[in-house]
């Protein structure tokens, strides 16, 4: 008989006795519980490798250690195959609206210069190149592959993938957290966590202040006062212009995860509706770069 998530979870010899499962909503790549054991709690992250999406768990732990080294994350207490178990923070997460919020949105940047800055100089082994346009190109033959009802798209997304991978260089590469969803930041109270290091990787900082803008929606106004609290300086054309080329990258990469994950994914999730959602987004911002 397989074994249950519950019945791995509670095999764990990390315990000291009878534990409490509570499975945590919203995660859309792993399967993630709540722990209380001895009093304490603890987050449980089940999830192997997943070549498609280029996740490697010994990356993600690696990144989780780092990012908990440079104070951006909660510890890892313990992990094995399949099984990551990290320090509960007793914290909420952000919502689109939080993070759009000015006095949060400069919480929220000053943590990603951070990640930038800092995640690096703490992280041991071999580490992973996010690379938003090979990721593209990846997407499209595992689409092609695997008969996605979006193949006629594909040659559209290959070409204007080239046309963005132009416009967006030169390039200054520092550690990104490349997945800067409004729920990978978590509130306190008294200060910000950043969580999930899936995707964690070596990358361009625009990668990440693109996804940041394009995940919660960010006004045109907003973007310039993003990019002025992370560059901390007046906002030039050329750079807003690379920026624009990102966060595009950033829009078709989401769009092609999602028709990945559905012809790949078994987690319960209206990758359907997440598809078209973000195609229309991508859709607008490339007719808005291409028109700018």
């Amino acid at each position: 008989m397989t074994a249950t998530p519950e019945d791995r979870i509670c095999s764990l010899a990390i315990w000291h006795g009878p534990i409490e499962i509570a499975p945590l909503v919203g995660g859309i790549t792993n399967r993630n519980y709540l722990i209380a054991d001895a009093g304490r709690r603890f987050v449980v992250r089940l999830g192997s490798d997943i070549p498609v999406h280029h996740i490697s768990r010994t990356n993600e732990v690696a990144a989780s250690r780092a990012a908990h080294a440079a104070g951006l994350s909660p510890a890892v207490i313990h992990h094995e195959p399949g099984i990551l178990v990290l320090d509960y923070i007793d914290a909420k997460p952000l919502s689109a609206e939080d993070v759009r919020d000015p006095s949060s949105m400069a919480r929220v940047v000053s943590l990603v210069r951070s990640c930038h800055r800092d995640v690096a100089r703490h992280f041991r082994g071999p580490a992973a190149i996010f690379w938003v346009f090979h990721v593209v190109r990846d997407y499209a033959a595992l689409l092609e592959a695997g008969g996605s009802r979006h193949t006629s798209l594909l040659p559209s997304f290959l070409d204007i993938a080239e046309r963005l991978e132009r416009a967006a260089g030169p390039f200054e590469i520092a550690f990104g957290h490349n997945d800067l969803l409004a729920a990978n930041f978590l509130d306190d109270g008294k200060r910000l966590w950043l969580i999930d290091w899936d995707y964690a990787g070596f990358n361009t900082p625009l990668f990440d202040l693109g996804g940041l803008a394009s995940n919660n929606e960010f006004t045109e106004a907003q973007e310039d006062a993003m990019l002025e609290a992370y560059f901390e300086a007046d906002v030039s054309n050329d750079l807003r212009r690379r920026y624009q080329a990102m966060k595009c990258a950033s829009l078709l990469r989401e769009t092609m995860w999602s028709m990945v994950s559905e012809i790949h994914s078994d987690i319960e999730f209206d990758y359907s509706s997440y598809t078209a959602e973000n195609l229309r987004r991508f859709e607008s911002a490339w007719q808005s770069f291409r028109n700018s």
